[in-house]
């Protein structure tokens, strides 16, 4: 057709959802349609990490936040706790709107204290060195699944995997407060904490690409934001050990 002779396929705006699919099999206007969804989850994803950023950033330069956090273990409990109760409302509103905005803004604020907190605790140098591996990892396993997918890789079979993992990494630290582990074991727990949650963000990626529907945004969003916290706690944590 006139006017379209010089266009290439390197020419095509694959985020615009007018090139090659995201996976083999997905029609033209549901490649659209997943696009558009992707790019929801991740602007929800951007904001929820610039609240924390900006949270954490307040309970290490603010030092009457960070002194009423660091020395009431009750109220980080809170926090905690609070953060892990709302997972259920997360789930139950999800799709109803502005609730589930709200819900997910006071899950995010809950746990960025806990952030906030340990890199109060830490050098300056290693949380940035941490951020700068997560940001690394997350980037390139982001990439890769996308690549993957592209190419009819599926990673659903992880899910069991990496559940089992998370069960086992669990009461491995509550036995921890009953039996601390040696140098050498909280090493090798922290490699292999690591590794799980890199598996989970390509596993969620996988599912945001293929199986989370366009209503679960906030459920794909906070998955996600969970990976990447998690990720980012546990190479802090194994900075720090070393450093020590």
């Amino acid at each position: 057709m006139k006017g379209y002779e010089g266009v290439s396929s390197t020419d095509v705006d694959l985020e615009a959802g007018t090139g090659e699919t995201l996976y083999p099999g997905l029609s033209y206007g549901e490649n659209q349609l997943r696009w558009g969804f992707i790019r929801k989850v991740y602007g929800i994803l951007a904001a929820q990490l610039i609240l924390t950023t900006a949270v954490s950033a307040a309970v290490v330069l603010y030092a009457p936040l960070n002194g009423l956090l660091t020395g009431n273990s009750g109220l980080m409990f809170l926090f905690c706790v609070l953060s892990l109760f709302l997972i259920w409302p997360l789930h139950i509103y999800h799709q109803k709107h502005p609730v589930n905005l709200i819900i997910l803004a006071v899950f995010t604020v809950s746990l960025s204290f806990s952030v906030g907190v340990s890199c109060a605790n830490t050098d300056g140098s290693i949380v940035l060195e941490a951020l700068i591996l997560t940001a690394a990892v997350v980037s390139s396993l982001t990439g890769y699944t996308f690549w993957a997918a592209k190419r009819g890789k599926d990673f659903s079979f992880l899910g069991p995997i990496l559940f089992t993992s998370l069960v086992i990494l669990v009461l491995t630290s509550f036995m921890q407060m009953f039996f601390p582990l040696g140098p050498t074991s909280t090493a090798v727990y922290g490699g292999i904490s690591a590794l799980v949650f890199c598996g989970y963000i390509v596993y969620d990626t996988d599912n945001l690409i293929k199986r989370f529907t366009y209503d679960d945004y906030i459920l794909a969003s906070a998955a996600l934001y969970l990976d990447i916290l998690n990720l980012f706690l546990t190479i802090l944590r194994i900075l720090n050990r070393g450093d020590n």
